[in-house]
């Protein structure tokens, strides 16, 4: 494809072209993916967020690793001095044999990110992120919540991480999780080593992006240490995201921080706080939530969210530091390696 379009590719796009599946690097947790992230700041401090300026424009040249590097920091947070913030939010599904949908949940938080763009093109990311349950009746913070299939009262282990660091690089990049090895919107074609692209699709005055990933890996939580909270000896969790930012927001170069919004879907078995693995059931989880950033200041973060975070980890919100890159971490890793095993003497993996 390469060959055939004999140069770089700006202005008006082919649509063959622009839907290259290609991938994103590790080092984001899922979350961070997964959630989206952005904006602490408001729409009239995020150049570009309330309105795009038409000095500095050049379309975004989909071929080009570094362009979509560009595009993506952009989007994904910001590539100026200070973090933003992006929030998610929706409902999860208990889906048993071939029984309906059930809303089990809400699925609420959000990310703290900043980006910068490195000499060589390379983005490193830092940044920090929340993930919390809440009742479907009230939106409040679920603590506790009454398992319908077991009719036992479990404490509900909500999603904390101050700190994730990565970088990206210009070539695709196929990452562990586990034991396992994943490819972002992996078609079964190419892999490592191949330029990094992603499968941007200029539509009216929009960028279209689709992102997929799906893990299969051994089960941190495992069923010898765990056998209540652990679905099995494997796990496959996966999520998809379709998104949506303005073309004028990354296309004009002086613009640090470009919106966003988006659907966000997760599929994977129960989470081990349910305590669904000697339960008989036999189901999987599946959520939709919105993701967008955040461009009206903190009163769009989620409302039960930010109030249980500025209780509780008002760290949260403070800017992220950068060190060493982490890798991804996590509900699961962070399950096992914080929730004591219900097996007497059982002795975690390190």
């Amino acid at each position: 494809m390469e060959n055939r379009l004999r140069g770089p590719l700006t202005g008006a796009y082919p649509k063959d072209n622009a839907m290259i599946y290609e991938s994103v690097c590790a080092s984001i947790s899922r979350r961070t993916l997964f959630g989206g992230v952005a904006g602490l700041a408001t729409a009239a401090t995020l150049p570009g967020i309330a309105q795009a300026r038409t000095g500095n424009i050049r379309p975004l040249d989909i071929m080009d690793p570094r362009d979509n590097l560009y595009g993506f920091a952009k989007m994904w947070g910001t590539i100026g001095e200070k973090a933003v913030l992006s929030g998610y939010q929706g409902v999860q599904y208990a889906i048993v044999g071939a029984n309906r949908a059930k809303p089990v949940f809400g699925y609420a938080g959000f990310g703290n990110i900043r980006n910068a763009i490195e000499p060589d093109g390379s983005v490193r990311v830092i940044g920090k992120e929340c993930g919390y349950f809440t009742d479907l009746a009230t939106g409040e913070i679920l603590d506790h919540w009454d398992n319908p299939w077991t009719g036992e009262r479990v404490e509900v282990f909500n999603f904390l991480n101050d700190k994730f660091r990565g970088t990206l690089g210009l070539t695709r990049k196929v990452f562990k999780v586990g034991d396992g090895e994943t490819v972002n919107n992996d078609i079964g074609k190419g892999g490592a080593g191949e330029p990094y692209r992603l499968p941007w699709q200029p539509i009216g005055d929009q960028y279209l992006l689709g992102w997929d990933y799906a893990h299969e890996y051994t089960n941190p939580v495992t069923p010898a240490g765990w056998p209540k909270a652990s679905t099995g000896k494997r796990v496959n969790p996966s999520e998809h995201f379709t998104l949506f930012t303005p073309r004028a927001a990354i296309d004009d170069r002086d613009v640090v921080s470009a919106p966003y919004t988006g659907g966000f879907m997760r599929q994977a078995p129960w989470w081990p706080w349910m305590r669904m693995g000697q339960s008989g059931v036999d189901g999987v989880l599946m959520g939709r939530m919105h993701t967008y950033k955040i461009t009206g200041g903190m009163d769009d973060v989620p409302p039960a969210v930010r109030k249980r975070v500025e209780r509780d980890r008002p760290d949260l919100f403070e800017e992220p530091v950068d060190g060493p890159d982490l890798g991804v971490i996590g509900t699961l890793e962070h399950y096992a390696e914080q929730v004591p095993p219900e097996t007497p003497g059982y002795s975690r993996k390190k």
